[in-house]
């Protein structure tokens, strides 16, 4: 090209500036900086096509250019280790996305474990062409040039350094902005000004809300129609501006120069070792780096950039379901924007008659079979001539006035129509007058923004205005419905074909019910296992995918899974198809679901902050879900070293309920208890043995953990006695303890209860002096809530609890209990749920059935108690003494005797007792007794 092409731009905008600032300054040297980027980017060898993400007008020239120009080489900003994938896009309905997962980290910092990038591709975008281009021409090379994901962490000082601002003005998103997850987005085209000023100034001046509408009103119209050099001109010239008006973040200006470093370094290398020559390549970028000023820049410059090599993580590779909303909100894009470039897109190619390229076999798409022939024979069409050299097309674009595009009431009239019907469907109270009323309004707006035809961006305002008056009726506002009415949050699907192994398996499995298991909303599946007994391995599947995936993927209605009990019968709500990302994720981390759990359950039980509940958790679901013994005793025997560690008792009632149930389990299911939970029930009792007294006088150790450490020693006492523990560790533990607190007080009692060294008398004694003793009152319901927890250790006491409870609500005055009933009421409903039923059927048993028989009803522990030391008379027994059984059939007693060798023969019945004869015959053990006792 001639180096004079944009000599007259050039003057004058010296003179733009001249005028502006008052003389030569830096504003001259911005903008004849930005002429120079241009004809830099456009004299280059090879050519540099710049693209706006995901922009119709860019995939619009894209697609012109591919046609004329017939590259035999297309190099493609995007991270080259996806290149594998991208072959896979024709068995996916678009938006997807490209991705690159690793849930492991070897070389970065493990807070920021997992790792994921994805390249969102829809169809309505410049790569997606080039891709489609280069994929389907035979002889045609797709190379990614961008630098990899390994090294998209490598550059960064922080895993959030990459996360795009969501827009301020964007109302929030559904559940489809949530497909990419917390991944951090590769941007192929990013275009948008970083200085903040300069795009408030753009906004302020352009009369729009938010750059999205910027971009389509100021760009993306004027671009739909001009030729290839106009778009290239006018998309660097925007590129340039940027870059040079960016404010000098460091970090941000390093990373984007050592990409087109990268770029450039790559495309270099490849030409070089395949001979490719330069004119028969593309280069397609973004804007803000067609314009770069690195040196590395150009086919000839300098090959001084040393590329790292990559960290040691493992990079697993895929494909997941994208849509318009997650791009809109993981690249900060406003809400409906990627919608309506897509209907934009549709615009285009009608008013244009240009035909895209799609990929063959491509999901979701109409093309007719002749129309797929025509395009292959059109792509398979020799070049043409090389085109002449491009003129100043800036001058012309930018002195140009904008088109004043014709209003079209026909359509703007449709519009109206359809969005009263939406918001009467959504609960609106709209008419024929609202549509009336956003029609005219939407003139209205055009015109006071300098516009003849109305943006859908305006029509949105106006309906919100006319609409939407004070409240919302239903789930999604007029915004929302306008957005989907235009274009609508299109969703994308990955086809079984692509699906990692793990997600093809699962769908293998799960093909007996007979669903649609990749069509996206809920699906009702139902399971009788007694009929159709190969269902219960699509139970199995079932079950494990609710441990692994989010809430909501799936969902039981009927049946539960618990130790030592079967299925019948079950209901599911499945969503795989909604939640397809989470199943292609768990693809990268195993090759079937049995290992991904295995994986996840060890990762618990060996993590850092594993305690020993969590790990006996892992070893239920261990159970429940894979049924394997092996790793059940693996973990058990992981949980007894967990235990041997802790030194607090926060998770105490947790472990009490975890192992009850897990020997429950083994004594109904196994011959014999498994050797780990001998061992942990043996190393349980002496380790809550010798807590007990701390916790008693811990502030930190609630009521509820004490109770349930008793609840430990007193159920798992014979178990662990048979196994060789003492019973003095547990005396002595309880005898050590000396509590404060007036509910760990009446724990303790209850203890002592149970170990038999306090009374039933004196444990009532010892309430009635507290309900005697004024100054105890008001601390008494303490006491009883002590006695509640206590109910989890020794639930033997069941009766004397009602009989607490009674008399406090007999005798404690009404300042006292009534404050204490909603404690009692909570008390009972957060931590004594399996306590309540005992509490009410000794409640039961103890007060009368009816109530008229409360009046004459006497408590129990109120009656006289009946004489138990009354013996009978001598007078009145004048039975003989003896057993007359015996008397009577003496043959068995002499039998006996005769084998004792006794021959002293029956005594009479009369004769006294003639004392302990043993003792006369040996008295060397009585002498032996009394040497010992007397001894000082």
């Amino acid at each position: 090209m001639n180096e004079s092409a944009f000599a007259a731009l050039r003057t004058q905008l010296q003179e733009a500036a001249t005028a502006f600032a008052g003389g030569p300054d830096a504003l001259e040297g911005i903008l004849l900086g930005i002429v120079d980027d241009v004809d830099r980017a456009i004299r280059e060898p090879l050519e540099i096509f710049p693209v706006c993400h995901h922009s119709p007008a860019s995939a619009l020239a894209m697609a012109r250019r591919l046609r004329e120009k017939q590259p035999k080489v297309v190099y493609l900003e995007l991270c080259e280790d996806m290149a594998p994938l991208l072959t896979e896009l024709r068995n996916c309905k678009l938006p997807v996305a490209v991705q690159a997962f690793a849930t492991e980290v070897d070389g970065f910092p493990a807070e920021w474990a997992p790792l994921s990038v994805v390249a969102p591709i829809t169809e309505a975008s410049a790569e997606y062409q080039a891709i489609a281009y280069a994929l389907d021409t035979p002889g045609v090379e797709l190379v990614l040039v961008d630098r990899s994901s390994d090294h998209v962490f490598q550059w960064q000082e922080t895993k959030e350094d990459s996360a795009s601002p969501a827009d301020p003005d964007a109302p929030p998103a559904e559940e489809e902005a949530a497909l990419h997850g917390d991944a951090v987005g590769v941007e192929i085209g990013d275009l948008r000004p970083r200085f903040a000023e300069l795009e408030e100034h753009l906004l302020r001046h352009g009369k729009v809300r938010h750059w999205s509408e910027w971009w389509h009103q100021y760009v993306e119209l004027p671009l739909g129609d001009s030729d290839h050099d106009t778009y290239r001109q006018v998309m660097l010239l925007i590129g340039s501006l940027f870059r040079r008006l960016a404010p000098g973040d460091p970090h941000r200006v390093r990373v984007d120069e050592d990409r087109e470093r990268y770029m450039w370094t790559r495309m270099r290398r490849h030409m070089a070792a395949t001979g490719t020559d330069p004119a028969d390549a593309l280069y397609v970028c973004g804007a803000f780096h067609a314009a770069s000023r690195v040196a590395e820049f150009g086919v000839h410059g300098a090959d001084t950039f040393e590329i790292s090599p990559p960290s040691a993580t493992k990079w697993q590779h895929g494909l997941i379901p994208s849509s318009h909303a997650a791009i809109e909100a993981q690249f900060g894009l406003a809400a409906g924007s990627v919608s309506i470039a897509a209907t934009q897109w549709t615009k285009n190619l009608k008013r244009t008659r240009v035909k895209p390229y799609r990929l063959a076999g491509q999901a979701g798409t109409k093309t007719s079979k002749k129309a797929a022939k025509t395009a292959v024979k059109a792509t398979a069409a020799p070049a043409a001539a090389d085109p002449p050299a491009a003129t100043d097309k800036l001058t012309g674009f930018l002195q140009r006035p904008p088109v004043l595009d014709r209003l079209d009431e026909e359509e703007l009239l449709g519009w109206s129509v359809e969005i009263v019907r939406a918001a009467r469907r959504n609960g609106y109270l709209a008419s024929t007058a609202d549509a009336i009323a956003v029609f005219e309004t939407s003139i209205l707006l055009a015109g006071m923004r300098d516009r003849a035809k109305p943006t859908p961006y305006d029509f949105q305002d106006a309906a919100v205005t006319c609409i939407e008056k004070d409240t919302v009726p239903g789930r999604r506002d007029v915004r929302r419905l306008v957005e989907i009415m235009l274009g609508g949050d299109r969703v994308g699907q990955v086809g079984y074909d692509a699906l990692p192994p793990l997600a093809r398996d699962v769908h293998d499995r799960l093909a007996p019910l007979n669903l649609k298991l990749q069509q996206r909303g809920v699906q009702r599946a139902l399971l009788d296992m007694a009929s159709q007994p190969e269902l219960e391995q699509c139970s199995d599947v079932l079950w494990m995918l609710r441990y692994l995936m989010p809430h909501g993927a799936a969902r039981p209605i009927m049946g539960e899974r618990k130790l030592g009990e079967r299925p019948i019968q079950e209901s599911w709500d499945l969503a795989l198809g909604t939640h397809q990302r989470a199943l292609i994720e768990l693809g990268y981390e195993g090759v079937s679901i049995e290992q991904v759990l295995e994986q996840r359950l060890r990762r618990t039980a060996y993590g850092p902050q594993a305690t020993t509940a969590t790990v006996l958790e892992t070893v239920e679901d261990a159970t429940l879900y894979l049924r394997s013994r092996r790793l059940a005793d693996e973990l058990g025997r992981r949980a007894l070293e967990v235990l041997a560690t802790e030194r607090s008792v926060d998770g105490a009632p947790e472990v009490l309920r975890r192992v009850r149930g897990l020997l429950a389990y083994y004594r109904t299911s196994e011959p014999s208890l498994p050797a780990w939970i001998e061992s942990f029930v043996k190393t349980g009792y002496a380790h809550y043995c010798t807590l007990l007294p701390t916790a008693f006088t811990d502030d930190e150790a609630s009521v509820r953990q004490v109770a349930a450490m008793l609840g430990f020693l007193f159920s798992m006492e014979s178990l662990a006695l048979s196994l060789g523990c003492d019973r003095n560790q547990l005396e002595l533990a309880v005898a050590q303890s000396h509590p404060e607190d007036p509910a760990k007080t009446a724990l303790l009692w209850a203890a002592k209860t149970q170990l038999g060294t306090l009374t039933r008398a004196d444990l009532r004694a010892r309430c009635d002096e507290l309900l005697g003793n004024p100054l105890v009152v008001p601390a008494y319901p303490r006491y009883l809530s002590g006695f509640l927890h206590a109910l989890e250790p020794v639930p033997g006491l069941a009766d004397f609890v009602v009989e607490a409870v009674s008399n406090a609500f007999a005798r404690l005055p009404d300042p006292v209990l009534l404050p204490w009933l909603p404690t009692l009421i909570t008390t009972l409903r957060s931590g004594g749920a399996d306590l309540t039923p005992l509490l009410i059927r000794e409640a039961g048993r103890v007060f009368p059935g009816r109530l008229t028989a409360l009046d004459a009803w006497t408590p129990p522990w109120r009656a006289e108690p009946a004489p138990t030391d009354v013996r009978p008379s001598r007078a009145r027994s004048s039975a003989p003494r003896g057993l007359p059984l015996l008397a009577a059939h003496p043959a068995t007693c002499d039998a006996v005797a005769s084998l004792l060798g006794c021959d002293d023969g029956w005594a009479e019945a009369d004769q006294p007792p003639s004392g302990a004869a043993l003792l006369a015959h040996h008295p060397h053990t009585g002498e032996a007794l009394a040497a010992l006792l007397t001894t000082p």
